[in-house]
């Protein structure tokens, strides 16, 4: 089997696993609150992956480590995963994904507003609002057939929840800090994982270990095996070996497999306007991604001619 084979089929995982993930989480918040299932989860794939680096010989982070590792556990897997998680207690999870699947539109409008560095063109302005507007089409059918109490709030939660993770996507990119992302990674999940405990005991809204029901835990452990841990790795395998419009396709399945996926599992409904609506949704967020990708395609080159 070649390489590129064998990417292609991390691919695959990749957009499967992480489209399944979104139903067991969505199982997971049924009898136990979703920021202690997120909690549990990252404190296991955090504890792993920090374990097998430090045994590999990598350095403790350093203080000033330690800070952005901080910030971006906060962004990513407190503000963005955990607050996700909490939102599909109220959500479908097809619909929880698709909310996710928004944030590259969400990247484009923060950057042009406070660094003015993303060129509004024809093809940006047209996927925002054909991702606007699909997403609108997909909550206007689930406002009707979702009968859970708190829908709007699950709404609010995973907006949210996409902002936070954009915004942790630009400070990612434009901090510099030289450590294994795998590293960082295990770091992250740490640290959002000591916090969200602290957080848990706070505010009293958690139950004992010894009380979490099998099914909860089988979801955890679905979670953090097929979807931390192996399933990252086959991300970034095929992130290195395919083109990063091919390796990026996971984002436009991982909707899709979350919301057939979840009307199999945990009976979510699936109408013709959430089917219309969430392919406008991620036709928006392709056409978004192939405008950002031309434009720095265009600032390499040119940045490439200068330096000649």
């Amino acid at each position: 089997m070649t390489t590129k084979q064998k990417a292609y089929i991390a691919l695959t995982l990749t957009s499967i696993v992480w489209g399944t993930s979104w139903i067991a989480s969505k199982i997971g918040v049924q009898q136990v609150p979703g920021l202690e299932v997120a909690a549990i989860r990252q404190l296991i794939a955090g504890v792993v992956l920090v374990a097998f680096f430090l045994i590999r010989g990598e350095k403790i982070p350093s203080w000033k480590e330690l800070r952005w590792l901080t910030l971006m556990a906060v962004l990513l897997f407190i503000s963005a995963n955990g607050i996700a998680t909490v939102a599909l207690k109220y959500v479908p999870s097809g619909m929880g994904a698709l909310i996710s699947a928004l944030y590259p539109l969400c990247v484009v409008i923060i950057e042009r507003i406070f660094y003015k560095n993303t060129k509004i063109t024809l093809g940006t302005f047209t996927g925002l609002f054909l991702g606007i507007g699909g997403i609108a089409i997909v909550f206007y059918d689930n406002a009707f057939h979702n009968h859970t109490e708190g829908y709007a709030w699950g709404i609010i939660l995973s907006v949210l929840a996409m902002l936070s993770w954009s915004v942790g996507t630009i400070v990612l990119s434009r901090t510099k800090v030289k450590m294994n992302a795998y590293n960082a990674t295990g770091w992250q999940m740490l640290i959002s994982a000591v916090i969200l405990f602290i957080m848990l005991l706070v505010s009293g809204d958690h139950i004992p270990l010894s009380q979490i029901p099998h099914e909860t835990w089988g979801a955890i452990a679905y979670l953090v095996v097929a979807s931390n841990l192996i399933t990252f790795a086959a991300f970034i395998y095929s992130m290195k070996h395919l083109q990063p419009a091919v390796a990026s396709l996971y984002a436009y399945i991982n909707p899709i497999v979350a919301t057939y996926v979840g009307s199999l599992v945990v009976n979510e409904k699936i109408t013709l306007s959430i089917i219309i609506g969430s392919l406008i949704t991620l036709v928006g967020v392709y056409l978004v991604n192939q405008s950002l990708r031309k434009q720095k395609e265009i600032l390499t080159q040119t940045t490439d001619a200068d330096a000649m």
